[in-house]
């Protein structure tokens, strides 16, 4: 039994896909007589029986040497494309994370759209998610990792516009489209002129050959850019890192996974291809100035939102710029540490703050407060997550944290003042977050807001234990460091900036400190608000860049191409009826236009040979 469930792990993300599949009838229009619900139910059955899969899986493949299944799919014109899929330890641990959060979050998902119409597409659009991103951690392949991605971009723009009847949900739906769009072109550029580098797409033969490759410089530097590019995109990375704050106006349930693990699917696809990024210097000093940027710019435009959900979202971009940070080091395992441990706590916030936005009248942190004394869970859930994602020990990002500086002591010390910094600015905004929501005296909007019912308070204990017992997780694993291998110096200073943001936050937005506070210099504080003019930026230079254009062809179809069809289409009628008035019906006139046009044709094909006759005659 355990060894066939071990040879079919590679089936998990079908029962996602089925249960995806299984809630389209009950979409609007098709079954109506059972109302919606059994669309979630299937979709739980189908989550749990892949999570219980997962998880079995994952104990046969612990310190087990990874295997490879080749699904033969396509061989043509000397193109052989073959479904790669790795069976590992790291590969089936993350299929655990993607289903067991969603099965969390499809229970979350029961009480917070409980009067929801949009039942059976949400759950759909749920399942295709889960199985996108299962079938991505599985995938050993470039080329189907990127149509993966494909599909999850697609599954993002369907499900953040799910309630199409709001402007800002189709507004925020389409731009999330299309950031991510601009990355993946630049991706499929990158996949391709890897091939022809390599001659192949599979990651374990892509690691063979960057270990002995002789490239050159230019040609590796500019591929390497364009790989970066994709996961730029999904990892809501300066300057593509608009769409994830714009996807917020999607639901709650969904965005659990999306700052969760689906922002984290461009960073799995950047850690498979680090063998490959780091034959260029200037590649791998990209990816860490990207990370670099971001990481200190979304921690500081965090600072400055009032929206909860807005928040949220800058935390999880300046999270994968730390992400970024270490892949363009060549930390690899730090990386995925930090996937795993910010997944669970960012789900956790989520979950918490969702509950506000569930059954308070305003986002506004800054209408909002005394929250506390009547949503104490919603609290505690919410403390904890914050606890879980900056390095307080002995939660899990302490030691993703302390892993990734003490990497760096060494070699680049000005990166570990880097994480210390974003590390107290996050702590600073997140602890803000709190004394503003359940800090202070209960105000108008937030006088009558309870506490949420069941189905939504279930997952967020569970996930609730998931972070606090984590480390435990990681030791009985042994993949936390010993305690006595930690540069003690890191261990401090991570310590102490963590103390330090949450410290002064709680000071400010749990004193008795006037509110609203607003900096000294209000153009710095509109910088910060208004992220740091980026939409104004993309207003002024590719969006008025792409309406000229678009006005440039819009004259051109116009003036030129219209004017040349409606040129000849003139010529035809007016020869037409030019012709009209020469018809007599008479049978010698006919013949005599035929002969005379046969004999200036005939003239005009002999003419080479008359005028060389002619020159003859006269010279």
């Amino acid at each position: 039994m355990a060894q066939f469930l071990l040879e079919t792990v590679w089936l998990v993300p079908c029962y996602a896909l089925t249960g995806g599949l299984l809630a389209i009838p009950w979409s609007p229009g098709i079954i109506r007589k059972t109302g919606s619900r059994p669309a979630g139910y299937v979709n739980l059955i189908m989550t749990f029986l892949a999570l219980v899969h997962s998880v079995l899986a994952f104990q046969l493949t612990w310190n087990q040497p990874p295997q490879e299944i080749f699904i033969p799919w396509l061989s043509t014109a000397g193109l052989n494309l073959t479904i790669a899929l790795e069976i590992s330890s790291v590969s089936i641990g993350g299929m655990v994370i993607v289903t067991g959060l969603n099965f969390l979050a499809q229970i979350f998902a029961l009480g917070y759209m409980e009067m929801d119409w949009g039942w059976g597409r949400f759950y759909s659009l749920l399942g295709l998610f889960e199985a996108g991103l299962c079938a991505l951690c599985l995938c050993n392949n470039l080329f189907f990792s990127y149509a993966i991605l494909e599909v999850l971009t697609l599954g993002t723009y369907l499900l953040v516009g799910l309630w199409f009847s709001q402007p800002l949900v189709v507004t925020g739906a389409r731009d999330a489209f299309l950031t991510k769009r601009v990355g993946d072109l630049f991706l499929l550029m990158g996949v391709l002129g890897l091939w022809t580098l390599s001659g192949t797409w599979d990651y374990t033969e892509l690691e063979v050959w960057a270990n002995n490759a002789q490239v050159d410089p230019t040609v590796i530097t500019l591929v390497g850019l364009a790989l970066v590019a994709g996961p730029m995109g999904k990892c809501a990375q300066f300057p593509l890192h608009l769409w994830l704050d714009e996807a917020m106006e999607g639901p709650v349930p969904s965005t659990i996974l999306r700052n969760s693990v689906v922002v984290a699917s461009g960073a799995w696809v950047l850690i498979k291809l680090q063998p490959v990024l780091s034959l260029s210097p200037v590649v791998s000093s990209f990816i860490i100035a990207i990370g670099v940027v971001t990481a200190v710019g979304a921690s500081l435009i965090a600072i400055a939102q009032i929206d909860v959900k807005r928040c949220l979202s800058y935390s999880v971009s300046a999270y994968m710029g730390l992400v970024f940070i270490a892949v363009g080091t060549q930390q690899e395992e730090t990386a995925l540490l930090l996937v795993l441990t910010h997944a669970l706590a960012s789900a956790l916030l989520v979950m918490s703050s969702g509950g506000i936005v569930w059954n308070s009248i305003t986002q506004d942190v800054t209408q909002l407060g005394g929250l506390w004394t009547r949503r104490p869970i919603s609290g505690l859930a919410f403390i904890v997550g914050i606890l879980g994602l900056i390095a307080f020990p002995p939660l899990g990002s302490f030691w993703a944290l302390v892993e990734l500086a003490d990497g760096l002591w060494d070699t680049s010390p000005w990166l570990v003042g880097v994480i210390i910094l974003v590390n107290a600015l996050t702590a600073f905004s997140l602890t803000r977050e709190f004394g503003l929501i359940f800090g202070g005296k209960a105000k108008q909007m937030s006088e009558r807001s309870p506490e949420v019912h069941w189905p939504m308070i279930i997952p967020m204990m569970i996930l609730f234990g998931l972070v606090l017992h984590l480390p435990l997780v990681l030791q009985s694993l042994s993949i936390l460091p010993s305690w006595a291998s930690l540069n003690k110096d890191v261990v401090l200073l991570l310590i102490w900036s963590s103390i330090f943001g949450c410290s002064i936050s709680a000071v400010i937005y749990l004193g008795n400190i006037p509110k609203p506070i607003r900096l000294p210099w209000k153009p710095l504080q509109d910088l910060f608000a208004y992220d740091f003019y980026t939409p104004k930026l993309y207003r002024i230079t590719i969006i008025f860049g792409v309406a000229q254009l678009s006005k440039l062809a819009d004259m051109i179809d116009r003036f030129i191409v219209d004017g040349v069809v409606n040129l000849v289409g003139l010529f035809s009628l007016l020869g037409g009826e030019g012709l009209k008035y020469s018809t007599t019906g008479r049978t010698q006139s006919y013949a005599f236009t035929v002969l005379l046009g046969v004999g200036v044709f005939c003239a005009w094909i002999t003419w080479p040979f008359w005028k060389i006759q002619f020159l003859d005659l006269m010279f």
